[in-house]
């Protein structure tokens, strides 16, 4: 079976939905096509961007037959296996529907969370929320979520830094130094070029923030962001986090 066998239906979300649909249907009485089921499930497991929101419950029920001894053990009511479905389903829909993530959310929002800095992964998780809906304000969080991680690293390594006055290319500075990251640290020019361009995106970040963010009060003349400025500044300050984590992760192991 191909995609060619749901012919009727034109887009992922499209799809997402048949698959919600077929397993309410089987849920509550009905009879899915299981060979639409079992297609749908590899679909987006195979797909990089949509295989973490798949729910845990459909990677283990490869057929409709496991599926549906699934659900009939872990509710007695229609109403609940509905809400159940619907749930579980809701953030590969709410994904499919938006198109405004980027391939590499998850895994950096995983291993933001992983940092144990629970602040860390909340701003994260806002400026994602916030992109399109408030752009000055997904801008602001996108410098707090390298600042924070930042004094994390320099935290955990000992470096001391002023808290209250120290600006953010100030603290990557010292993060980077600290990480063996400084252009300065290495010899072989493409590693101080791609290091260096690490810095100059962070202080543009800065730049950003106190240009276009929600930060400070705005004159009369005031430039506004759109969606796309804040898609920028959150997926930069993001891929900059993930950097910096992982390199402090393999620093310490």
């Amino acid at each position: 079976m191909d995609r060619e066998d749901l012919e009727f239906i034109e887009t992922d979300f499209e799809l997402a939905e048949y698959l919600q649909n077929l397993l309410t249907d089987h849920a509550t009485g009905g009879s899915g096509d299981d060979g639409h089921y079992r297609f749908i499930r590899q679909y987006f497991l195979e797909n990089a961007s949509t295989k973490t929101l798949v729910p845990s419950w459909v990677r283990t029920n490869r057929n409709l037959s496991q599926f549906w001894e699934f659900i009939k053990h872990k509710f007695a009511h229609y109403a609940e296996r509905r809400q159940f479905i619907w749930a579980e389903l809701n953030p590969l829909l709410e994904f499919l529907e938006s198109k405004q993530s980027f391939p590499a959310q998850q895994s950096i929002s995983e291993i933001l969370k992983q940092f144990n800095e629970d602040e860390v992964h909340k701003a994260w998780a806002t400026a994602l929320e916030r992109k399109v809906s408030d752009p000055e304000g997904a801008i602001t969080i996108s410098r707090t979520i390298l600042e924070s991680v930042c004094k994390h690293i320099l935290d955990e390594c000992g470096v001391e830094y002023d808290s209250n006055k120290v600006e953010l290319p100030e603290l990557y500075k010292k993060t980077s130094k600290a990480l063996n990251l400084s252009p300065s640290q290495h010899t072989e020019d493409i590693f101080k070029q791609i290091l260096g361009g690490c810095s100059g995106i962070v202080s543009g970040l800065g730049a950003l923030r106190n240009r276009l963010g929600d930060a400070h009060g705005k004159g009369k003349a005031n430039i506004k962001p759109a969606p796309r400025h804040a898609e920028l500044a959150v997926n930069l300050s993001g891929s900059m986090a993930l950097y910096l984590i992982e390199t402090y992760n393999a620093n310490k192991s």
